[in-house]
Order: structure tokens, then sequence, then C-alpha cells
């Protein structure tokens, strides 16, 4: 029996319920695109999944690349040679990536090139809430931005379509709530892929030298006019309705709009806008001819609000524009807010329904660490390591599923800033403050990303400290995906593997040490002595290996279980206490294991102090 077709390949008119995200893969294959290359980040990550899940049945390449900026060189090449290709990545990947970014906007392309850039507002997982609509001005780099699952589909097309067209890079702006919603999506034509491809040599167009450069930045300022022309009739941005008040709504604010006019029950017109950069210029002197009031509706910064206030001005019209004074510039949009805020633009006497309150709150779950997870069991070892030299480190941390080892009981994040943060914070305080040691805490995939060059610092300006390299052997936090060192491709095949240690043994650290977490009295060993040399001046790598918990459950290599005995346990609930493991809980003032939770780790055994846990005994 042969393998089942994948959805994402459904007939022309067939419609299927999709994610928004592979909407957005969608869109690519339909385009035909060659290449596509991304380094995971919520909420981007499913797009190059879904392509990689079909890349062998299309005869398309798709990678997870080692960060942005390499994933965005690898698909601006692909587009340079004359194959149509994507990158993605969550907003503050594209800050990583920002380097080359720029420089496309010179050179252009040949082929279309799409840079997906997934927004976080409210920052859901993510540590700030950039609007990178901006880049696209800073770029000089038209941004698409959908209102829906379809739209996602359909302006990933349009952006690849018009990317060729032009010979530039697009920009595709999705948002938390496009790319995981769910919706009907109509399936198009898929066009055969665009796989190999030929770079004739031509310097002046493609080596950004000043001389070069200074000619390139002429030709981008006459292209951006062109740019401004060609997307001047797009059929996505178009005039609504009627009525003295004008609701400008760009991306998902459409959608949030008209549903708020609705409930108002008000009269407007609204300019929708799929291109919030550039902004459709003669589109909104068209819209706003007789209109008393202006309302733009936008998540999360006034990109619209102010190019329209500056065409406004242009044209001399007296209008007064709301933006970000009523609707605010922070979080997400929501039906209620994008009501009040037409509401007190209008005058209407109307108050946000209030929600209903449970008869019972639900108690308060902060985000824990999962059952077995490795990580949980290096911190109990740290904190342990600590206690016994008596000492006060400063924590850096880092991007991943350890950055919850900023909550009780393990308090060992004192810094969370970005990708590799951890050890390049770990090098300004190793210089300035004196009193304390530093421990660097730094995930595997985050490693490979952004965390080698401040190890390389360290080594070279004798900035003392610990790097923790928590290897959990797969990128967790984000829906395990390979990295370098897992020695498995985003298509799975098997490529070589790259070994942390020998990276860190090339960069001529002081000290390494390679432990199994589960095992705690060598893990508190080899911390203590890793912190030991950094006291010395010298620079200490350990890694903890032990599998990702979750990953070992769905490879079936997960342990037994454990269970309490009730005849030894005291009741001390230091087990609880000092793990926090979501398999343990307290009944009657008694631990107790969940045994289907339970991931046979074995640390709660290890650490209690009247050996009250035991492992299940199989009966053969």
């Amino acid at each position: 029996m042969g393998k089942a077709r994948h959805r994402i390949l459904g007939e022309v008119g067939e419609v299927v319920f999709l994610l928004g995200n592979q909407a957005i893969a969608r869109g690519a294959i339909e385009y035909g695109i060659g290449v596509a290359a991304a380094y995971p980040g919520t909420p981007s990550s499913e797009i190059i999944s879904t392509l990689a899940e079909v890349a062998e049945d299309l005869g398309i390449y798709v990678e997870w690349s080692v960060n942005e900026k390499t994933a965005f060189e690898a698909a601006y090449a692909a587009a340079m040679s004359g194959v149509p290709s994507l990158t993605a990545m969550k907003h503050v990947g594209l800050n990583v990536a920002s380097d080359p970014l720029m420089s496309s906007a010179y050179t252009g392309v040949k082929a279309g090139f799409l840079i997906v850039s997934a927004d976080d507002p409210y920052m859901h997982s993510s540590q700030n809430e950039q609007d990178n609509r901006w880049y696209g001005l800073h770029a000089y780099i038209p941004v698409l931005e959908p209102s829906c699952v379809q739209e996602a589909k359909d302006l990933t097309y349009l952006g690849l379509e018009f990317s060729e067209k032009i010979g530039h890079p697009f920009i595709l702006r999705s948002l938390t709530r496009v790319s995981h919603a769910r919706g009907p999506v109509k399936l198009g034509e898929i066009k055969p892929p665009r796989t190999l491809g030929f770079f004739p040599k031509d310097p002046r167009k493609w080596a950004v030298i000043p001389v070069h450069a200074r000619a390139m930045k002429r030709k981008l300022l006459e292209k951006w006019v062109s740019i401004e022309d060609a997307l001047a009739n797009l059929p996505y941005n178009k005039i609504e309705g009627e009525g003295p008040l004008l609701v400008v709504a760009s991306g998902i604010g459409y959608a949030y709009a008209v549903d708020a006019i609705e409930m108002l029950k008000i009269k407007a017109k609204i300019l929708k806008v799929v291109t919030p950069v550039p902004l459709p210029r003669k589109l909104v002197e068209k819209a706003v001819e007789g209109v008393e009031k202006i309302i733009v509706v936008e998540e999360t910064d006034p990109v619209v609000e102010l190019q329209l206030k500056s065409i406004i001005l242009d044209l001399g019209i007296e209008v007064k524009v709301h933006g970000e004074d009523v609707v605010g510039r922070y979080g997400e949009l929501t039906i209620d807010r994008v009501a009040t805020a037409i509401a007190k633009v209008t005058g209407i006497d109307w108050v946000q329904p209030q929600p209903l309150n449970p008869a019972v709150e639900p108690p308060p779950r902060p985000p824990t660490l999962c059952p077995g997870c490795p990580h949980r069991a290096t911190f109990y070892a740290l904190k342990n390591a600590v206690k016994k030299l008596r000492i006060d480190p400063i924590y850096t941390g880092d991007i991943g599923c350890y950055s919850l080892g900023i909550e009780p009981p393990f308090l060992v994040q004192d810094t969370i800033v970005e990708m590799g943060g951890s050890i390049g914070l770990a090098n300004g305080f190793a210089h300035t403050i004196k009193d304390k040691p530093v421990v660097a805490i730094i995930g595997d995939s985050t490693f490979f990303h952004a965390g080698i060059p401040p190890l390389i610092n360290a080594v070279y300006n004798r900035a003392s400290m610990v790097v923790l390299i928590l290897d959990n052997e797969t990128t967790s936090m984000t829906g395990f995906q390979p990295h370098p060192g897992t020695g498995v491709t985003a298509v799975g095949r098997k490529t070589k593997r790259v070994v942390i240690e020998d990276v860190v043994k090339s960069i001529g650290v002081d000290y390494i040490a390679i432990f199994d977490p589960y095992n705690v009295k060598e893990a508190v060993e080899a911390i203590e002595k890793g912190i030991k040399v950094s006291l010395e001046g010298g620079v200490a790598v350990l890694i903890a290996r032990r599998l990702c918990s979750l990953l070992a459950v769905r490879l079936s290599l997960a342990k037994g279980s454990y269970h309490v005995n009730k005849e030894k346990c005291t009741k001390c609930l230091y087990c609880v206490k000092m793990l926090t493991c979501p398999a343990m809980v307290i009944e009657e003032g008694e631990p107790r294991i969940i045994k289907s939770l339970c991931r046979g780790c074995g640390v709660c055994a290890q650490i209690c102090p009247s050996k009250a846990i035991e492992e299940h005994k199989v009966i053969p």
C-alpha cells in the first residue's frame, strides 16, 4: 500500500482546513519554490516543518539552518540564482538576519524571494513585541500582511510573484493569530518547482562594496517608486462601505474592524490594507474623500498611521486621524478593544460586555518543566554544587525550555535577553563583577545558533566563567526540530553530526566535562569542579547530556516509573519542593507519584533523604 498523500498537496479547488503556517507553506508550493530555509521559532516553525514533510515528494530543498542569518543567506543565494525561495523566522529572528536583509534590497533578486516574519504581539513566546513592518520602511522592502488563513496562502503566492516580476525581496508579516489560527483554505494550482539555478557572475550587481553600493542606492530609490505603482491596484487593498467614519485596517485588524462595526451597528467606510509598506497612496487619497473622522486599526505599532498622516498632510486635508491614541500599541487586538476605540472616536455610548465569571476560579498554573525533564535535574545539581561551595553566582540565562529555571525552586536565570546572550553577557560580568562567579546557561540548539562566537570571545579575552550547555539532543521548545548536533536533517536524512565537545575543545577552553544529569552525584561533582576552574580565572564548559524526556517517550525510550514507599516516607516533602515535578503531587500531606506521568528518570529517588522512593519492580 502506497504512502498517503499529504493534505497540503490537495487538488486545485479543494477546500482544506489548515493552520495559518500550513497555508503559507501551501502558497509557496503553489508558486513552485525550489528552496526553503529557516531556524525554528514560535510562531513560525510549522512553515518549514510542513515543507520538510513534502520536500521529497516535490523534489525541493528544505533545511533547518543553524540560525536565521544563515537561513536568509541560503534562500537569498537561491533567489540570486533564479530559484524561487522562502525563508521564515519569528520576529526577533529577523534581527539576526537584518544584515543580509538590508543588502538584499540593494542587489535585488532574479527569482521570487519571500521573507516570512511571524510577529508575536503580547509576547506569548517571545522576549519582545517588535513590529517588523518597520523593517520594510527601513530596508525599502515591501510588506504584505494577511488578515486570515486564506490570505496567508494567497499573499505568499502573490509576494513571490511580485518579487520575481520586480526583482526585489518581499516580506510577509504574519502574526500569532494568523500563523496559529485554523481556517478553510481553497487550494490553487501547483506549479512545477524550479530547483536548478544559474548564477551569471556580475560583481557590479552582487558585490555590495562602496563604489557599487552608491549606484545601487540610487537605483533602489527609483525602484521604490515603481514598487508603489506596481502594488497600487492590488485587489486585496480595497474600499468597502460608506459613512462619515473611515476605518483604515491593516492585516488582522481588518477582521476585528469588520466585526466591531457590525457589533456597534454603525455605518463606516473601511479601507482594507494588505500592503502596509508601502501604503497604497492613490487608494488612500480616494478613501479619505468626504470623511469626517479616521481611525487606524493595526497591530502593534503605528506603521500605517504615520504613513497615512503624511499622505493627508501632503493632500492638505483637515481631518483628525486616530490610531494608537485610542487603539493602543501594546498586546493583541480583540473585537471588544477595537469596538471600544471606534465608539470613543464616534461618541457612541457603548459599554464593553463583561465576561461571565466562573463560580469557581481555576487555580493558577505557572509554566513548568515536563516530567522527567533533564534540565530539572541539572538545575537541582547546580543549586547543590553552589550550596556546597558557599557562593552566590550570577546566572545568565538564554532562550529555551530552560528559561523556566527562572522560577522557584531553582532561581538560576538572573538575565534572559536573546539567543546566545547567556555567554555574551557573561563576558561583560566576568570583567566587572569581581565578587561573584558567572554561570552561563544555554541549550544545545542555542549554542550552535549564537553561542560559539561569545565563547571564543571569552577564551580570547580571558573572561572567567562556567558555560553550562544543556544538551537534550533536539530543539524541544519549538517542536523537536533537528539541529547540527543531532546528525539528522530537516527531511529526516542522516548527516554528519557536529559534536559540541569537539567544537568546544577546538576553541581552547580550560576545562570540559560531560555528565548525565540523571546521575545527581556525578552532576554535582562536575559542576563543582567547573566552578572552581572559573574561580581560578579559567573558562569551564559543562555539557549536561540527556535526551529530552518528551522525545524519549515518543521514541519509546522512557524508563519504568517510581513510587513512594509509605512505610519509609517521613512526609518531609523534600522531593516535591526541590524538584516541582508534575508527576509528583501531595495528597493528604503525603507525596505521591502519578504513574502515568512518571518518566523514570530516578532523580527523586536519588535525592530522597529517607530513600522512600523506589522503582516499580517489573514482574516477568
